[in-house]
């Protein structure tokens, strides 16, 4: 007589099972996964040069129909600081009590206008390229951070308006001036973090765009772009103490502020906020850091359904 011995049946293998098997044992994942955050940033590395061939090419085909061309780069903020001189300086009399009104006014224009236009590119960095994100593989983060490198590119070119400018109202060149390096490094670091988040939130609500020119025009009145914030605050002597602090330390005037220490002479050190280097080290570092992470944990999800 023969024993029989009896095993349990296999499970069943689902097609997901065989699937998730055959590309398992030929190397495969997943397409546009999320890569861990040092591989992502290797991954942007490895594509700087992309980053700053797409920003260029972004920036010279911005006034390529125009008759003027890339003269536009520097003739929008100071059109935009003209507008502002005779509606804020002359018409409601701001530049009372502000020495070298027409370079505070310039600088801070040209200064606010690198983080309002890094903000408002960096909103449609993802929902205006589609077609790029869904067609190439690449870390997403290389469209917001090369309209950032964009904005500063074209500040760059804004600057050396603004030089001809201090120099034609008296402000003479000083050692100073090397302080606008440090601080234009951090409000780009700055600038690069709000449009990661900008881009993350623009990607998921493409309606936002609309609604960032109204949230920027009030962050502009409340920066000290047109006014100098203290002279504002003491006019109005029924504001709370906390006001003029809260006002100061807000990034858009902890760097536009910090632009003018460094170039005009006029703007002294009282003007600026207490431990205003580490305020705006802060600001970069926790936006910078913050937004890039942000970005990344939604890496999956741009360009899909």
């Amino acid at each position: 007589m023969t024993q029989v011995l009896h095993t349990p049946p296999p499970a069943p293998v689902t097609a997901e099972d065989d699937l998730a098997a055959l590309a398992a044992r030929h190397g495969l994942s997943v397409s546009g996964a999320r890569p861990s955050l040092p591989q992502y940033v290797r991954q942007l590395w490895a594509r700087r040069h992309f980053i700053v061939a797409f920003a260029t090419a972004k920036l010279t085909a911005q006034y390529a129909q125009a008759k003027l061309g890339q003269v536009w780069q520097i003739m929008t903020p100071l059109l935009n600081a003209a507008v502002y001189y005779f509606i804020f300086g002359i018409l409601l009399g701001t530049k009372k009590g502000v020495p070298d009104y027409i370079p505070f006014l310039v600088t801070g224009v040209f200064i606010w206008t690198f983080t309002s236009s890094s903000i408002m590119t960096g909103t449609r960095a993802i929902a205006g390229n589609l077609g790029l994100v869904r067609a190439l593989h690449f870390p997403r983060a290389a469209l917001p951070i090369s309209f950032c490198l964009q904005q500063l590119q074209q500040l760059l070119f804004s600057m050396c308006a603004l030089v001809v400018i201090l120099l034609c109202f008296g402000v003479p060149v000083a050692a100073s001036w090397l302080l606008a390096i440090p601080a234009l490094i951090l409000q780009f670091t700055f600038n690069t973090g709000m449009s990661l988040i900008m881009a993350r939130w623009g990607a998921k609500t493409p309606d936002i765009s609309q609604l960032m020119p109204f949230v920027l025009r009030t962050w502009m009145y409340i920066s000290g772009v047109m006014w100098n914030i203290d002279k504002l605050t003491k006019n109005h002597h029924g504001l709370p103490d906390w006001v003029n602090p809260v006002l100061k330390a807000n990034p858009a005037a902890v760097y536009i502020d910090l632009m003018r220490y460094s170039l005009i002479d006029s703007f002294h050190a009282s003007q600026l906020p207490a431990h205003v280097w580490i305020i705006a080290t802060g600001w970069a570092l926790v936006v910078g850091v913050g937004g890039f992470i942000y970005f990344w944990k939604a890496e999956e999800t741009y360009g899909r359904g």
